[in-house]
């Protein structure tokens, strides 16, 4: 029987169970915005380590904005679905959407961290966490841009994820952690009694709750 989450944080308590063994080796847990970080939190503070966020965003298909047809990363490295093109996403479209999803990574990172550096996961374990993976477009593209920062182990750890996604994902990182990954999969938001939608003020008061946190080493 597959489980219900009852809110974000019921599932981030629940990943971090199945984290155990990273406890104690402060790992870097980077949330991918908005959903996500109150479940990196409860992820980071169970496992001793720190929380920030690994911004990306999904590109939009031209004629269902909720369908991703890829995602973009801060530096602008891009995945493209295999589906893109069948959907109408062709490449002077995609060079649109890129220009106005990179410009709202960039409006996030100065609204989310506007006094620091983005945390380092150099030599760590970096734990990329997200409520869920329906395509596995802006998980791919958040384990990637983390890879290129040279992490010494790479986690992608998900409550729930469809089967074939997370198929699909799974190179992308050293180890992946998934709870669930039902056959009858729609949506991420099917598996969780609440799932309501996260603002960025929210966000932001996460980020800097945790920050006054964090261990003296990681200041």
């Amino acid at each position: 029987m597959i489980r219900i989450f009852e809110s974000r944080l019921d599932a981030g308590r629940q990943l971090a169970n199945a984290l155990a063994a990273y406890r104690g080796r402060n790992p870097l847990v980077l949330a991918i915005p908005r959903g996500a970080v109150e479940m990196g939190a409860a992820v980071a503070e169970a496992l001793g380590g720190e929380l920030d966020v690994v911004l990306v965003r999904k590109l939009r298909s031209p004629y269902n904005p909720e369908l991703a047809v890829g995602a973009i990363d801060e530096s602008g490295w891009t995945y493209v679905a295999e589906h893109a093109a069948g959907v109408g996403a062709d490449a002077t479209y995609l060079a649109k959407e890129k220009a106005v999803q990179l410009a709202l990574l960039r409006k996030r990172r100065a609204q989310y961290t506007p006094a620091r550096a983005p945390a380092d996961p150099a030599g760590r374990v970096a734990i990329v966490v997200d409520d869920g993976i329906a395509t596995g477009a802006s998980m791919i593209a958040a384990l990637h841009a983390v890879r290129a920062k040279k992490p010494a182990i790479l986690v992608c750890a998900v409550p729930v994820a469809a089967p074939d996604s997370a198929e699909q994902v799974r190179p992308y990182a050293d180890e992946f952690v998934c709870l669930e990954t039902p056959l009858d999969f729609m949506a991420v938001g099917q598996f969780y009694s609440s799932f309501q939608q996260v603002e960025d003020d929210e966000v932001v008061k996460i980020l800097a709750r945790h920050a006054m946190k964090r261990p003296a080493a990681v200041q």
